[in-house]
């Protein structure tokens, strides 16, 4: 009998999981990406794709269950806590392995100019002392916290407009050094506000190049679980 895996995606590490699952002919894997459902046009992995919440930790257990999942890696962004810890509560529960494969978040180097916080509220109090011109690229659903500030300058990029009266850029990534470098030129940015997301990020290189301080919200605590920085490390748990 064959195995099925949940992947909890919605990010490029769980879309490249899912090829290499998909792609790796192995007898009888069955692999199902589920998407929260926030982006309308999200890029689709291969694999069977389930789109939408699963309503907490009992619909979650019991979609498990129903679908008879042998194993779940949760490929989510770094701050999709609540998911994380539902899934981390519903394998436990039905004894399930569970991994999650999370890129490794971001170390400073010389030339950087960061400033930490816990929260993205934290982000917009410390604002208005750290620069006059952000950019935000916190998600659309964070972006309510700024809107009170009167005297910063806000522009948000985000993959869908938001219903959050701030000046916005719609664009999906990744981006590259140049064309973020242009982007804060462009619209004379003196603070950059982002959450630690992890990774190769081409708007901190470009921050670093122009001196540019940035504001750094950051990662929520996790549950203590087994956790990967690589797809290939979380397709060999998964094979």
């Amino acid at each position: 009998m064959g195995r099925t895996v949940l992947v909890l995606g919605g990010t490029a590490e769980a879309r490249r999981l899912a090829e290499t699952l998909v792609g790796g002919d192995v007898p009888g894997l069955r692999v199902v990406t589920s998407l929260a459902g926030r982006v309308s046009s999200p890029h689709l992995p291969p694999g069977e794709v389930r789109i939408g919440g699963f309503d907490g930790v009992e619909g979650l257990t019991a979609w498990l269950r129903d679908e008879r999942v042998d194993a779940v890696v949760d490929a989510t962004h770094p701050f999709a806590a609540r998911i994380t810890a539902s899934a981390a509560t519903a394998t436990t529960a039905l004894g399930l392995p569970f991994l999650v494969l999370r890129r490794p978040g971001w170390q400073q180097v010389d030339g950087d100019d960061w400033r930490w916080v816990d929260s993205v509220a934290d982000a917009a109090a410390l604002l208005p002392t750290v620069g006059t011109r952000a950019l935000l690229t916190v998600g659309r659903q964070e972006l309510a916290p700024f809107v009170r500030l009167s005297d910063v300058w806000l522009l948000a990029r985000s993959i869908e407009q938001s219903n959050v009266p701030i000046d916005a850029i719609l664009a999906r990534g990744p981006f590259s050094v140049d064309s973020e470098l242009a982007l804060l030129r462009d619209h004379r940015i003196d603070v950059l506000v982002t959450k630690d997301s992890g990774g190769d990020d081409a708007k901190l290189v470009a921050a670093r190049r122009l001196d540019i301080p940035v504001v750094i919200v950051r990662r929520p605590p996790s549950p203590a679980v087994t956790v990967v920085s690589t797809v290939d490390q979380a397709a060999n748990w998964v094979i």
